[in-house]
C-alpha cells in the first residue's frame, strides 16, 4: 500500500468515528435555509452527504484525469512506436539500398576482372600458338647459322687479303726514315747491313703496313 492511499484511509477511519462518536447531535433535525426556501433537516448529514458528494467528485475528476494521461500516454507511446517503425523502416531501406549498390559494384568489378582475365588469356592462347607456328628453337638456329656463314665469309676474305699482300709485299724492304729514296738523289739504294739479313721471325707484312 502507498503512503497516499494510507493516508487516505486514515482520514476516512477519523471522519467515520467523529461521526459514530457525535451521531445524535448530527442527526438533530435544524432549520434550513436553502435561499428560496426553509426546510428542516439534520445538519450533520446533511453536510456529511456533502462531503462524500464532493469526494465522490474529486474522486471522479482525479479518475479522469489519470484517464486522460493515459490516453495521452498511450497515444503518444503509439506514435513514437509508429516514428520508430518509420525511422526502421528507413533505415533498413537504406542498409538495403547500400548493399544493393554494394552487390551492383562488385558484380562489376568481378566482371571486368573476369574480362580481363580473359583476355589476357586470349593473349598467351595467341602468342602460344604463334610460338607454335615459329617455333624459336627453329629461327634461333638459322640465326646461328647465318652469323656463322658470315663469320666464315669474313674469315676468308680477310685470309685471301693477308695472301694478296704477302704475295705483293715478298720482296719489299722498307727504307729507314732517315735514307732518301733513289729516285730523288739519283743514286742507286744500297740496303743497310741490317736490312740485308732481316729477322726471319719478323712480318714483313706487319712491318710494311701500319697496324
Amino acid at each position: 500500500m502507498s503512503l497516499k492511499s494510507l493516508l487516505l484511509l486514515i482520514i476516512g477511519i477519523a471522519v467515520l468515528a467523529f461521526v459514530g462518536l457525535n451521531w445524535a447531535a448530527m442527526n438533530t433535525p435544524t432549520d434550513l435555509n436553502l435561499g428560496f426556501t426553509e426546510i428542516r433537516a439534520p445538519l450533520g448529514l446533511v453536510l456529511l452527504g456533502l462531503m462524500a458528494a464532493l469526494s465522490v467528485v474529486f474522486v471522479a475528476m482525479v479518475a479522469y484525469t489519470q484517464g486522460t494521461v493515459l490516453v495521452e500516454t498511450r497515444r503518444h507511446a503509439k506514435e513514437l512506436a509508429a516514428q520508430r517503425e518509420l525511422a526502421d523502416k528507413a533505415e533498413a531501406s537504406r542498409f538495403t539500398d547500400l548493399r544493393a549498390h554494394l552487390d551492383k559494384e562488385m558484380t562489376r568489378l568481378t566482371d571486368s576482372v573476369a574480362m580481363q582475365t580473359r583476355e589476357m588469356l586470349s593473349r598467351v592462347d595467341r602468342a602460344e600458338m604463334g610460338l607454335r607456328d615459329r617455333p624459336v628453337d627453329a629461327e634461333v638456329s638459322r640465326l646461328v647459322q647465318a652469323v656463322e656463314n658470315h663469320n666464315r665469309d669474313l674469315h676468308a676474305r680477310v685470309d685471301r687479303l693477308e695472301m694478296g699482300l704477302r704475295d705483293g709485299l715478298a720482296g719489299y724492304v722498307p727504307a729507314p726514315a732517315s735514307v732518301r729514296p733513289a729516285a730523288l738523289t739519283g743514286q742507286s739504294y744500297q740496303p743497310a747491313p741490317a736490312e740485308r739479313n732481316p729477322d726471319p721471325t719478323q712480318d714483313p707484312i706487319g712491318s710494311a703496313v701500319p697496324r
